[in-house]
């Protein structure tokens, strides 16, 4: 019995407690008033665009992803505002009733955690795939619109797989190892489905992928970075190709990505500028940079930093920072819209309370080596990295004596989700951007051994992002050497966007590196800073909530 019940916008999902709902099997053999069959849902090509965007798109979202990455590794701190809340996962205590991966309210925030996410979005998907079969297009415009639905629904599936995968299956590499459990249409309601094997699992989300890489196109307007595209279904597969050990799939459609998107690394400059919404009396012209930044920098920069004149969320003369702030696209091949009042979880209030400043109760901050990394300090050489202002807001207070203080005194406030007008908080979230397509690249020359391409696509990433033109890239003498230059870039690049848990499972061992936390990163002394390479815990468990109501389904390794 397939059944969807009560409007296209609440389409059944699979349950909080797993697959499972054998209590309310009796209750769903009812004919219940208002039930709505599927022929009755999905009844034209419109309304199954509505399903599209207002039931999958809305539902898309890898927040807690990111900020359970950002948390566990070393890219965050506890912040000034902090009360505590997530402090045992910042610790490396990670079980399966642990919040963010099986659901519950993280940060104070309410999450369904990253399984249950993933498998709800996979869900809905396997609904409209199968509604879509009751549908018959009109006109070649409709049959057009119809193809390109289906596509895009099954891009997005592919996604969500792979993020199962990544979290979930101990090792990508072996097509033999559990992967996860594979729901390839609308299961019964008493399913107990077991783990697949990740070959099987990988040629679900190959058959998904090439679909939509038949029927999608490349655009480069503002409005297609909302939009699944064929750069989203490449770029996709050239990330699942890296993470499953297939370099050489993997260089492929990164290349295809960087060669045929439209797309252009976005750059550093220009560092000084006018910023014509807001007054110039205000501050609307930044005169040099100097370091520390004047206040008439940091309006112009930033977008005002009073009530007045922005708060902060009056875009920039920098083409990088607004990239951030959703003012210009940039580089990105594919965001999630996330309007001011509109569906989707808020980024930026995992970091900040209220708004990206130090009087926005900052519940944590930028981890202090990864600060250190782009930080030049007054009187030292500049290092020229755009990433320094664009990360970090004007208001933090930063101490070069923050070994001997206070780990919260030390009040590095992130601001790469700057919020937009009237939401201070909230950001697109960047799923797929051109710079981690170069370092897809990079990574699959040092395996084929081309050590100075690898290093030649490093030092392009790293000149975009230099608003001095001085960027140097150390030359790469071995594989080691270049796999933690690579590592250390994507650290930087791709901070706060949900990257470094699993490049630290990937790379850190063949890199020779580890999780690089300071001792400060904590207010307490722990018996591990830094968790070791090829701990189990670069493995999620299982949720609670599945294994409870699914006795077929195998626990991961160590929980």
């Amino acid at each position: 019995m397939k059944r969807i019940i009560n409007t296209v916008l609440v389409l059944a999902t699979l349950s909080a407690t797993g697959f499972a709902l054998n209590s309310c099997q009796d209750a769903l053999d009812i004919k219940q008033a208002g039930e709505l069959q599927p022929e009755e849902v999905f009844t034209n090509v419109s309304n199954l665009n509505e399903a599209l965007n207002g039931s999958v798109y809305a539902q898309l979202d890898p927040i807690d992803e990111i900020y359970f990455t950002a948390v566990f590794t070393d890219e965050v701190k506890p912040g000034s505002g902090s009360g505590g809340q997530d402090y045992e996962l910042h610790r490396f205590f990670l079980d399966p009733s642990t919040q963010a991966v099986g659901g519950g309210s993280i940060s104070t925030v309410s999450t369904n955690g990253i399984w249950l996410n993933n498998y709800r979005v996979i869900n809905r998907v396997n609904r409209l795939l199968e509604g879509a079969k009751n549908i018959t297009p009109n006109t070649a415009a409709e049959t057009t619109q119809y193809n390109s639905i289906l596509a895009q629904a099954r891009a997005i599936r592919a996604f969500c797989y792979i993020q199962l995968e990544t979290y979930f299956s101990p090792d990508m590499k072996d097509p033999n190892a559990l992967g996860v459990v594979l729901i390839k249409d609308i299961p019964a309601t008493d399913a107990k489905l077991p783990r697949a094997k990740n070959q099987e699992v990988y040629d679900f989300i190959n058959a998904d992928l090439d679909y939509a890489r038949s029927i999608l196109a490349y655009s480069t307007t503002e409005p297609s970075r909302y939009t699944v595209s064929k750069a989203f279904v490449n770029a996709l597969t050239a990330r699942f190709n890296l993470y499953r050990g297939n370099t050489v799939l993997a260089k492929q459609y990164a290349k295809e990505v960087i060669d045929n998107s439209g797309l252009k690394l976005t750059i550093a400059t220009p560092i000084t500028g006018d910023n014509p919404l807001i007054n110039a009396g205000a501050g609307g012209s930044s005169g040099a940079l100097t370091n520390p930044a004047s206040a008439a920098w940091n309006n112009a920069f930033y977008g005002g930093n009073t009530t007045a004149n922005g708060n902060g969320l009056l875009g920039s003369f920098n083409p990088y920072r607004n990239m951030w702030n959703d003012r210009s696209r940039g580089e990105i091949i594919f965001s999630l819209n996330r309007l001011a009042l509109g569906a989707g979880a808020s980024t930026g209030v995992r970091w900040n309370t209220n708004s990206s400043a130090a009087s926005g109760v900052p519940m944590w901050f930028l981890g202090r080596n990864l600060f250190n990394l782009i930080y030049s300090a007054p009187g030292d050489p500049d290092k020229g990295d755009i990433r320094r202002y664009t990360y970090i807001d004007p208001t933090s207070v930063i101490r070069a004596d923050y070994m001997d203080i206070p780990s919260k005194d030390d009040r590095l406030v992130i601001d790469k989700y700057p919020g937009k007008t009237s939401a201070p908080t909230r950001n697109d979230v960047k799923v797929f951007r051109l710079s981690e397509m170069y370092f897809i690249l990079a990574e699959a020359e040092v395996a084929a051994g081309n050590l100075a391409t690898a290093h030649d696509l490093i030092q392009k990433v790293r000149e975009a992002r230099n608003y001095l033109g001085t960027a140097t890239t150390p030359t790469y003498t071995n594989a080691q050497f270049a796999y933690a230059d690579i590592l250390k870039e994507r650290r930087i690049e791709l901070g706060l966007e949900g990257h470094r848990y699993i490049d630290l499972k990937r790379l850190a061992t063949i890199a020779g590196v580890t999780m690089d936390r300071n001792i400060k990163d904590d207010f307490i002394t722990l018996p591990e800073l830094n968790l070791p390479n090829n701990s189990h815990k670069y493995t999620l468990p299982i949720p609670v909530k599945e294994t409870s109501a699914n006795p077929n389904i195998q626990q991961n390794p160590g929980y």
